[in-house]
């Protein structure tokens, strides 16, 4: 068994256990084409498996994100994390990651500049987060190329969350 179909038999997996059957079925079925031949092009919504396997990655990373010491000693982060709860946190990013990878869910939070500003993050604590999120993946066995793409995404908001020259 290859490794991206290691991966989609985990997916699948996810998919009977959080949506039943049918779910899995149109998880399965979603790698080709409507004539079953040929592969079809797949948005990287798609080839991460959908909502389920997103929402999933999302909590591991704010879970991780919320408990770190790095971040957390940035004293406006800490506040933050007290005063947001991680559910909620983790619905607004899942809802993001999802619109940003081609799904069909929509965002309604804050931008990133504004929803960061207050924050002061810094260099080293952007590094943290790029991090723990590629732990993340790598935990969850995300392939390479979907990998490279979503960290290509969090890269491009990077202008809109790190304070240049931004200390505590």
């Amino acid at each position: 068994m290859t490794h991206g179909m290691k991966l989609q038999a985990a997916l699948v997996a996810i998919a009977i256990a959080v949506g039943g059957p049918q779910a899995a079925a149109a998880q399965g079925s979603s790698a080709h084409s409507e004539s079953g031949s040929e592969p079809a092009a797949r948005s990287l919504y798609d080839r991460l498996g959908g909502l389920a396997p997103i929402s999933v990655v999302v909590s591991d990373f704010i879970d991780a994100v919320v408990l770190d010491a790095v971040l957390n000693a940035n004293p406006a982060i800490d506040a933050a994390r007290k005063r947001v709860p991680a559910p909620y946190l983790k619905y607004h990013v899942t809802a993001l990651v999802c619109q940003a990878t081609g799904g069909t869910c929509q965002y309604q939070g804050r931008g990133m500049k504004d929803s960061h500003a207050h924050l002061n993050i810094t260099e080293r604590e952007w590094d943290r987060m790029v991090a723990i999120f590629k732990e993340t993946l790598a935990k969850h066995r995300v392939p390479a190329k979907e990998t490279e793409e979503l960290l290509t995404i969090v890269g491009s908001t990077k202008s809109d969350i790190v304070v240049p020259g931004g200390v505590h």
